[in-house]
């Protein structure tokens, strides 16, 4: 069957963003976006595999039906479909930040349990445009103007927004082509929320000549700009940083002599895969932080230890970040780190801490610093120490960096 010219620029992007055989999860809400979405990976004729994920945050009473309104679509077009529900609002903050962050964990853990390592989601030039808009506001730079990329790796997933230069209203035109019918989210219209009003603002800037086109053909620009300054980085990273045991150790004086934004943009590379915060620091506390070196030979910063010796300066995790985190054997541990070995049963990861290093008389061997060590995964049954990898206890399990630091730099 010949598709229609709507239905053909779906197919065109998806085949662009979404290559291979690997199952592809699809984010559906319901919404007119995602149902145009997953209708249109469901069509591909040679696609791959298709998965759907439904989250109900529990935020709206119709967002159950809704739900199972995506399920039954799911079911007749041939899609396995699963729906999460999230119960963690605690009314405090920011509702539709806390809602996306937490999206984003029960989607990406529900697709790593099923073998999964790549996500579509629904995000259109209209989204682009106002991502824009919204960052603009706050005084964003190159990073923040540049909005969402194509493809993004968080959680130890691939994300993938194929739609990005598309439409919303290509989207919808497609489903009433399809005779489908889509769910409304009133929020959507709620001003009290940053990216309606900012929705709004947008169609009375149209006149002007500032519209979601010219946005998103600027957020593209900058995007192109950003992928220059990180391959800069990258190419700084090379040269004067080491990946030491979950650790980023840089030449201190080979930094502070780089360009100031290469600088700047190493550093909180560092720090974002030393810790897997979702955002970087402000820039003041990151001037705070530097400031407090020049006087002191260590400080902490977003969950990292920053220690300045002998000419390098090492961010490491700190202890206190990880001192509470435990999770099975097979799965990641601190977002970063995977153990393997002879698991017998009962086994959990946690950090090595104080009590577990005092049970390795041999830590000093492996030449790694006491702070990083502390810090440092280990295997634990109940309260007996099975296996301490970096500190060279148990020489049966290994401890690995399931992404190398120079990696994330480029695909932040």
């Amino acid at each position: 069957m010949q598709l229609s010219p709507g239905a053909a620029a779906l197919q065109a992007a998806l085949a662009r963003a979404c290559p291979g055989a690997a199952p592809l999860a699809v984010a559906v809400s319901g919404g007119g976006d995602s149902l145009a979405l997953l209708l249109a990976a469901a069509a591909r004729p040679s696609g791959p595999p298709v998965l759907a994920v439904t989250v109900d945050h529990g935020l709206r009473p119709e967002a159950a039906h809704e739900a199972r309104s995506v399920a039954a679509i799911c079911a007749r077009l041939g899609v396995p479909h699963s729906t999460l529900v999230w119960q963690g609002w605690d009314g405090r903050g920011n509702l539709q930040d806390a809602a996306r962050r937490a999206r984003m964990r029960l989607i990406a853990d529900w697709a790593l349990a099923r073998g999964i390592d790549r996500v579509a989601l629904a995000h259109t030039r209209d989204d682009q445009a106002e991502t824009v808009l919204m960052r603009l506001a706050r005084g964003a730079g190159v990073d923040g103007l540049a909005a969402m990329a194509t493809e993004r790796q968080a959680l130890g997933v691939t994300w993938l927004r194929p739609f990005l230069d598309i439409p919303r209203a290509d989207l919808r035109a497609f489903l009433t082509e399809r005779g489908q019918s889509w769910a409304e989210d009133p929020s959507n219209d709620d001003p009290r929320f940053d990216r309606v009003r900012v929705r709004q603002a947008l169609a009375l800037l149209a006149p002007l000549g500032i519209d979601a086109e010219g946005l998103a053909a600027t957020a593209a620009r900058l995007g192109s700009a950003r992928a220059a300054l990180d391959a800069c980085t990258a190419e700084a990273a090379a040269r004067i940083a080491v990946e030491e045991a979950g650790d980023v150790v840089l030449d201190e004086a080979a930094r502070v002599a780089l360009p100031a934004e290469i600088g700047r943009r190493l550093l909180l590379g560092a720090l974002a895969w030393v810790s897997g915060a979702d955002y970087p620091p402000r820039a003041g506390a990151l001037a705070a932080t530097l400031a407090r070196l020049e006087i002191a030979p260590r400080t902490t910063l977003q969950g990292c230890l920053l220690i300045r010796e002998a000419g390098l300066l090492r961010i490491g995790r700190e202890l206190a970040a990880v001192a509470g985190l435990s999770a099975p054997i097979g799965t990641l541990w601190d977002g970063r780190w995977r153990l393997a070995g002879p698991a017998t049963g009962g086994e959990e990861i946690r950090a090595l801490g104080e009590a577990g290093l005092a049970l390795c008389p041999d830590w000093r061997a492996t030449g790694l610093p006491r702070s990083s060590l502390l810090a440092s995964p280990a295997v634990w049954r109940g309260g007996t120490l099975v296996a301490a990898p970096l500190a060279g206890h148990g020489t049966d399990w290994s401890a690995t960096v399931n992404r190398p630091f120079r990696t994330r730099l480029l695909s932040h």
